[in-house]
């Protein structure tokens, strides 16, 4: 009776002690939370009660397990295999558990420099370096994880000798074959902390324009306009020109060219698109024109310009002006669309042709 009611006991008060444990810090933080809600730390820290009720839970059971399957008890035998699980398993917690913590401190962190200030590029910059040093933070802690995991076995343990010895030709070929991957590597750690592009920013690859999504250590994510997601690695963007729209300010000017007779209105036309400026609210005020910038044989191509405060109200600026001068054109100056000229030539003045020139019609049936 002895050996079954040890293991109960002891199983059964490291749960219920791991409970209660978990119950208490809880309830410390979320009373904390409410007496501090400008410091979202406390509140962040409560997603780590999971792991530290699993960490307790490992280590109490990893402390009294000997104690519970003492001589006699149904597992005797086995006692090794269940000790060298629950180091594991404690291994394993403690590291999820360090990457909770470490990431509710730099969220917190990012999230007071947020508040703190009002520049979107800075707040964009950091928030892409904050989500690098997660994802470095948890590779790291799960590399050095799965290593102690690894020592806890004897076979290792005596192979390390070895694998020490042999460690530069592997780190050559190791080297060697990872190439590119260590190439997107530091690729991404320079994009983090050099400033070439953040989180937020509206950039143009390849011909595509669309929002920075995402940044890891090897690839980078763009939202195109239409929902799509395009995914490089980010030594794309430290090896080839791109452009950001986002780069030393949201602020940006728009252009509007139209193909149009050369007999259009253009200051009527100037004070129209005024007044469709006006009106447009995506438009910030900061500037305005319209301009004749080319001429061929047969048509003019006239430039609209404005300003907004950011790529997506400059694109709102551009269409409400390309639709509504259309619009106003067709309605109350369609002669000042493009046309195709079949009228006569007419003979110049100085008299250089004995004849008028007529162009060559057709003949159709007999006559």
């Amino acid at each position: 009776m002895e050996n079954v009611l040890r293991p109960l006991i002891v199983v059964g008060g490291s749960v219920v002690l791991t409970l209660a444990v978990g119950w208490l810090a809880d309830w410390v933080l979320r009373r904390a939370d409410a007496r501090q809600p400008e410091r979202p730390l406390w509140g962040l820290l409560r997603r780590c009660r999971l792991p530290l009720q699993l960490v307790l839970c490992t280590a109490l059971l990893r402390g009294s397990y000997e104690q519970a399957f003492k001589e006699g008890s149904a597992v005797e035998d086995h006692s090794v295999g269940i000790g060298r699980a629950l180091t594991l398993v404690l291994i394993g917690s403690v590291a999820w558990l360090a990457v909770r913590i470490s990431a509710a401190v730099v969220e917190s962190s990012y999230a007071r420099y947020a508040s703190a200030h009002r520049d979107p590029a800075r707040v964009r910059r950091v928030r892409t370096q904050v989500t690098l040093i997660q994802r470095v933070v948890a590779a790291i802690v799960g590399v050095v994880a799965v290593g102690a995991m690894l020592l806890t076995f004897p076979a290792m343990r005596a192979a390390g000798a070895s694998l020490l010895a042999s460690a530069g030709i592997l780190g050559i070929v190791a080297g060697v074959a990872a190439q590119s991957t260590l190439a997107n590597l530091f690729a991404g750690l320079q994009i983090a902390f050099g400033d070439m592009v953040r989180i937020g920013d509206t950039v143009v690859v390849d011909g595509e324009w669309g929002v920075v999504d995402e940044i890891t250590l090897t690839f980078l994510t763009v939202r195109t306009w239409d929902e799509r997601r395009i995914t490089m690695p980010v030594s794309y963007f430290t090896s080839k020109p791109f452009e950001n729209w986002s780069r030393g300010g949201a602020q940006m000017t728009g252009t509007v060219f139209l193909q149009l007779d050369h007999t259009a209105p253009i200051e009527a036309m100037r004070e129209k698109l005024h007044e469709v400026l006006r009106d447009c609210a995506a438009w910030d005020g900061r500037d305005w024109g319209l301009a004749v910038t080319d001429t061929t044989p047969n048509t003019i191509q006239v430039r609209a310009l404005a300003t907004a405060k950011d790529a997506d109200d400059i694109w709102t600026v551009r269409v409400t002006v390309r639709e509504q001068l259309v619009a106003w054109l067709t309605e109350h100056h369609p002669y000042a669309l493009p046309r195709v000229n079949t009228a006569w030539a007419v003979e110049p003045p100085d008299g250089n042709h004995p004849h008028p020139v007529t162009p060559h019609v057709p003949r159709t049936g007999r006559g």
